[in-house]
Formats: C-alpha cells, sequence, structure tokens
C-alpha cells in the first residue's frame, strides 16, 4: 500500500514538471531573438574591454614593464657599494683591494666613454656629461686623502703657538687640479672638430676605392677623406697647431703616470722572478751593446728589430728588469748577498744610465705601447689609494692624447697622398703638353725632357756628343784610292 502511494506522488511530480516545462517552452519562443542580440551585445563590450589596457594590465602581455632611470643618488651608491665590496658581489671577502677597485672603476669608465671614439668629432653630450660627474664621484675620495702639516695658531693672549691641521696630501694636490686641465683641454679638442671641417670618414666597406690603409690592422676605424687636392693652407696650419698642442699634453700625462709608478715600491712576486744578474735579463747581444766603452743610444736603437710592438715591449720589459736588477745590487755589499756580482759599482751605474736613457727613448718614441710586467705589477699589488688615482687617471688622459693625435696624423696622411698623387698629374699634364711643341732638343735628336733639365745633364750631354764625334772616322766628300804599301824589294 506504501509503495503504490510513492509511486502515485512520482508520477503526480513529473506531470506537474511537464506541465512547467510546457509552459516555460512557450515562452522561450518568444524571447530567443532578444537573448541572441544580448549575447552578441555583451561579447562586444568583452571584445572592447580586452583590448583596452587597465592600470593593474600592462597593455601586452609579452611586454615587461618599463624601469625608471636611476636618479644620480642611486648610481652613485651602487658604484660605491662595488668599490666597497672590492668587487666581490658574494660579500665574501675575496674582493681585491681599495686601490686596485678604484683604479679598475676609472679605467672602465674611460673605456665605456673614449672606447667608441674612432675620429675626430665632438664627444656626445650624454657621454660627455656622464664622464665629468661619475668622475667626480671617484675623484672625490682624494678629498679626503689628508696628511697632517705644521700651521701657526694665535691664542686669546697673543701668544703664537704651533699646531698640526690636516691638509690634502701634497701629490694629489698638486697633480690632480692638472690631470683634470688636461682633461678638459683635450674635450675641447674635440670641441673644435665640431665645426665644418674639409676632411670627413667613410667605412672601409663602403669605401670604392679600396686603397690600402695605414691602419690595416685596426678596421673599426673609419678611413679619412680630403679633398682631391688636398686640404687647404688654412687647415693644415690648423690642424698642426691642435697636433702640437695634443703633443704638450701627452707629455704631460706621460711625465706624471712616470712619476706615480715610480713612487710605487716594487712587489716582491716582480723581484722573485727576476734572474740573478742584468745580463741574463738584457740577453748576450744586449748587453754586449751597452756595456761597450762608447756607447750611442740612437745608433742602439736603430740597431735593434723594433718592426712589431710585441718585440718593443719585450725589450722595455728586459730593460725595466735590468735596472731593478743593478739598483738591488747597487744597495747590497758585494760578498755578503746572492745579488752581488764582480762588476763594480761605477761600471753599474754608467751601465743603469744607459739603459735608462734606452727606457726614455722607448716610452717617447712609442707612446701606445702597452703596460709592461713592471707596471702591472706594480699597479695590482699597490694599496695607496692616492697612487691608484693618479695612476688610472693620468694612464687614460695619455691614451686619449695618443689616440687624438693618431687621428690627426691620419687626415695629415691622406693630406700628403692627396698632394703628391695631385703633384703628380699636374706633372704630367705639364709633360704631355711640352710634348707636343717641339724644341731644338727634339731636332738634334737628344731627347732630354726640357723640365727635367739640369746644368750637369747639359754637360753630360755635350761630353757624350762630342765623344761620338771624336769617335766617328773623318768623311770627305770624294773618296781616295788606297796607297799601295812600298816593299823593301
Amino acid at each position: 500500500m506504501v509503495r503504490a502511494l510513492s509511486r502515485r506522488c512520482s508520477i503526480q511530480s513529473w506531470g506537474s514538471f511537464r506541465i512547467r516545462r510546457t509552459n516555460h517552452d512557450d515562452h522561450d519562443d518568444d524571447h530567443d531573438d532578444d537573448d541572441h542580440k544580448q549575447q552578441q551585445q555583451l561579447r562586444t563590450i568583452d571584445a572592447r574591454n580586452t583590448n583596452k589596457p587597465t592600470e593593474d594590465q600592462p597593455p601586452f602581455i609579452g611586454e615587461a614593464p618599463k624601469e625608471k632611470p636611476q636618479s644620480d643618488m642611486d648610481q652613485m651608491k651602487e658604484r660605491f657599494a662595488k668599490l666597497l665590496l672590492g668587487e666581490d658581489m658574494s660579500g665574501g671577502g675575496k674582493g681585491v683591494s681599495s686601490a686596485l677597485a678604484l683604479s679598475n672603476a676609472v679605467t672602465n669608465l674611460a673605456a665605456s666613454i673614449f672606447g667608441e671614439q674612432g675620429k675626430l668629432a665632438p664627444m656626445a653630450p650624454e657621454r660627455k656629461a656622464r664622464w665629468r660627474k661619475e668622475m667626480d664621484w671617484l675623484l672625490s675620495v682624494t678629498d679626503h686623502i689628508v696628511e697632517f702639516v705644521p700651521s701657526q695658531q694665535k691664542s686669546k693672549d697673543g701668544t703664537n703657538m704651533e699646531i698640526m691641521v690636516t691638509k690634502q696630501r701634497k701629490d694629489l694636490l698638486v697633480n690632480i687640479p692638472g690631470l683634470r686641465k688636461l682633461d678638459t683641454l683635450l674635450i675641447d679638442t674635440l670641441d673644435n672638430f665640431g665645426q665644418e671641417q674639409e676632411f670627413w670618414y667613410v667605412s672601409k666597406n663602403d669605401d670604392p676605392e679600396n686603397e690600402s690603409s695605414r691602419r690595416e690592422g685596426k678596421w673599426w676605424h673609419p678611413k679619412v677623406k680630403v679633398p682631391p687636392n688636398g686640404l687647404s693652407e688654412t687647415s693644415r696650419r690648423w690642424l698642426l697647431s691642435e697636433k702640437e698642442a695634443v703633443s704638450q699634453v701627452l707629455k704631460a700625462a706621460m711625465a706624471i703616470n712616470a712619476s706615480v709608478l715610480s713612487e710605487i715600491e716594487v712587489p716582491e712576486s716582480y723581484i722573485d722572478s727576476l734572474p740573478k744578474n742584468g745580463r741574463s735579463s738584457l740577453g748576450d747581444s744586449v748587453y754586449k751593446s751597452i756595456t761597450v766603452e762608447y756607447f750611442d743610444p740612437a745608433q742602439f736603437l736603430s740597431s735593434m728589430d723594433l718592426s712589431t710592438e710585441h718585440k718593443v715591449l719585450d725589450l722595455k720589459n728586459r730593460i725595466e728588469a735590468s735596472i731593478i736588477i743593478w739598483k738591488r745590487k747597487m744597495h747590497h755589499k758585494e760578498g755578503k748577498s746572492s745579488w752581488g756580482s764582480a762588476v763594480s759599482i761605477e761600471k753599474r751605474e754608467l751601465f743603469e744610465e744607459r739603459v735608462e736613457t734606452i727606457l726614455h727613448l722607448l716610452k717617447y718614441r712609442f707612446p701606445g705601447l702597452p703596460q709592461s710586467s713592471l707596471d702591472i705589477s706594480k699597479i695590482q699589488d699597490n694599496k695607496d689609494i692616492g697612487h691608484a688615482i693618479l695612476e688610472s687617471y693620468s694612464r687614460i688622459i695619455e691614451s686619449l692624447a695618443f689616440s687624438i693625435l693618431s687621428r690627426i696624423e691620419d687626415v695629415l696622411h691622406a693630406d700628403s697622398l692627396a698632394q703628391s698623387s695631385s703633384s703628380n698629374s699636374d706633372d704630367d699634364a705639364t709633360r704631355l703638353s711640352s710634348a707636343e711643341t717641339p724644341t731644338l732638343l727634339d731636332f738634334m735628336g737628344w731627347g732630354i725632357d726640357p723640365l727635367k733639365r739640369s746644368p750637369i745633364d747639359m754637360e753630360n750631354l755635350f761630353k757624350v756628343d762630342s765623344d761620338k764625334k771624336a769617335s766617328k772616322p773623318p768623311v770627305s766628300p770624294t773618296p781616295r784610292p788606297p796607297i799601295p804599301e812600298l816593299s823593301d824589294n
């Protein structure tokens, strides 16, 4: 009975469900068109909202949000943090010394600023501003390198007393302003080439003439071009004056750099790597050339093979090693040290003076040489921050001055080539024009170019002609019969 009752209720509910579904289906047909329109409108709105960027979502999924440029304070914090860490970003204390970190910072900054300076043109304003700003940051360390100096102070009762006050170290006080002045002169020199010049640069790949260049190895430098007849006299004189000014800057920077390097102590690791005597360092042939009785530095350099940069640097390394050996021997008593030698002190001083002269000539004849082994050892083992800044700053000024000087010499070399080719073409044209007008020499058959005649040539010419006349037998108008020989019989 219960089962029949539940079955009846389920039939009634199914029937009521069918009734409700039928009534609902009657209304669905009326609203199909309206629902379809509403769905199309919603799809259109969703598509517009998808393409429209919002504040929380970037305009494109693959594009990273742009970073804000760092302020000067943030850049300075980052720079000095790296210096304090000694270039060891792990913070484990395995970095280099503060002096070497500052030296590397100055060198890397100069490489990033002047590394692309391959032609005579003004620096970009952004690079110039960055150079001055970041160099001011690095040089600000020298303001706090001080020494105690005596000073007079007057007390309240009128008595004078001597006290010790702090003052910037003397070598920094003298050399830093001078290096800043040399730096400014070089940048101003580059700015002077911003005006319209009579020369221009082309890429070597775009050069239709495909001529051999003076610097075939330095393919990254553009090739300088001048007018066919060369530069004007005014432009040539101006270039020569700029070359002389840059040469003076180069000499001043080299003098400061050499002075600073001489004050840095020679590392013990470098001394341990040296041979026991100067002859082993120089080699037998070089040692014999230096220890002769009458020594001429210019003749010595002319006898050496200095054709490549590697050979020049090798000679410089050997000479510097011999100087260190002989200096150490003069500070040790003979017979009490392994550095002792049978050579007298007077001769050793004479040999040292000679090799120092050769070294001085090498530095000024080849100013663009890389650093020697002694210089690299001094820079790496140096602990004096003042010396590190002076050495690195003077070195990059020396390098920049040499680069500008080389670019000026390239222009002057291209000008000389253009002038020589122009003069040769003028000589050919003059020779052709003179050949069209016959001269007396042409009628005589002597065939001498009138443009190249000289008194010596004319004298030789007449001498040869007279010799020819003397060698010819005399010609008579009527031939005579031979005279018969008379016999004794």
